[in-house]
């Protein structure tokens, strides 16, 4: 007996024929773009002779049409950070710490490596509460060139192995390319900082190794140049990224930069990314950390970035903005009596 056709849904087939449609626009921009100048003009002036004037006119018209067209779709469809791209969530795995999960994971640790016992002690403090995610700064961005640069790869083969000694993971800024290669294996995560966000050709080397990259937002960065930031990583074909708010740059001077708070659920809305909060950077003040970091959590993030240092008052960086170990624990207590599962579940519901 001969099957019957099943009935085809118009919907469904508009819906393919857009694909379709985008793809074969995305092919065109691909050869328009491997063709030389004077090769398109070679190719107009070849139209120009075979048609008359007015079809010429309606073809460069044409034209034009697609190419609004192809634009409008990048914006609106193409963009790989986009929940237009992918609906799913994304989840970044890091040893086991999987971000993005619905859970709050915090990262914390000195702002920069500055000995072994420095980071050793803060280490041991962090694996009391159960943390696995060790930030240390190795290679320091610093306003001032006289400011303490970092101890460069010795801090990071030291903080690499403070880490591996009490099984946690490495979350370090990487400020070149070239220091990718060397510090590829002594780390787990690589930061992208703020004064970085937009080193393109940075961006791309990193999106390029396939390892989990903590994005931070700019100083003064718009939410669309941070998800395009976030775009020349995913486009090199690494989808391990996870996105930091970590304040910007305002007339206010109460707290070091502004906490955009409201970036968060924007970020959550727009892509499938992960999204957490510095609250160190962001307020440049310890005692705003815990109702800045209940704020971040209540409001959707996926985790929290803080610093701990062993005696701030000596530290070679930030010193101001650094718990010592009795305020981490008191951090700590106080994010574990607000994380309930009963909020949790109301925060992700």
């Amino acid at each position: 007996m001969k099957a019957v056709p099943a009935e085809r849904n118009p919907k469904d087939e508009l819906v393919n024929i857009n694909h379709e449609l985008a793809f074969l626009l995305r092919k065109r921009s691909e050869l328009l773009d491997a063709q030389s100048a004077e090769e398109c003009k070679r190719r107009m002036k070849e139209a120009a002779s075979i048609f008359d004037g007015d079809t010429y006119d309606a073809l460069q018209a044409l034209l034009k049409d697609i190419e609004k067209m192809q634009s409008n779709t990048i914006k609106t469809h193409s963009l790989l950070y986009s929940r237009k791209s992918q609906r799913k969530q994304t989840v970044v795995d890091v040893n086991g710490n999987l971000i993005g999960d619905g859970n709050c994971h915090f990262i914390m640790g000195p702002c920069s490596v500055e000995s072994v016992e420095q980071v050793n002690q803060t280490a041991s403090e962090m694996k009391k509460r159960g943390l696995q995610l060790l930030r240390g700064g190795a290679f320091k961005p610093r306003t001032s060139p006289y400011d303490f640069q970092g101890l460069g790869m010795e801090g990071l083969r030291s903080l690499s192995k403070t880490a591996r000694d009490h099984q946690m993971a490495v979350v370090t800024e990487i400020m070149s390319p070239s220091q990718l290669e060397e510090a590829y294996d002594l780390l787990d995560v690589i930061q992208i900082g703020a004064r970085n966000m937009q080193n393109f050709e940075l961006l791309k080397a990193v999106g390029r190794t396939g390892k989990p990259v903590l994005l931070k937002r700019g100083l003064a960065a718009t939410i669309k140049e941070f998800m395009l930031a976030a775009e020349y990583i995913l486009r090199e074909g690494n989808n391990h990224v996870i996105l930091c708010e970590r304040g910007i740059r305002t007339f206010g001077t109460e707290t070091r930069n502004t906490l955009d708070i409201s970036s968060v659920p924007i970020l959550k809305q727009e892509t499938h990314l992960p999204v957490i909060v510095d609250v160190a950077h962001s307020t440049g003040r310890k005692d705003l950390f815990i109702p800045a970091a209940k704020a971040a959590v209540a409001i959707g993030a996926d985790g929290v970035m803080a610093e701990v240092h062993p005696n701030p008052v000596s530290a070679l960086s930030d010193a101001g903005q650094q718990m010592n170990h009795q305020e981490f624990h008191d951090f700590m207590d106080a994010m574990e009596h607000f994380l309930t599962p009963k909020t949790l579940a109301a925060i992700h519901q």
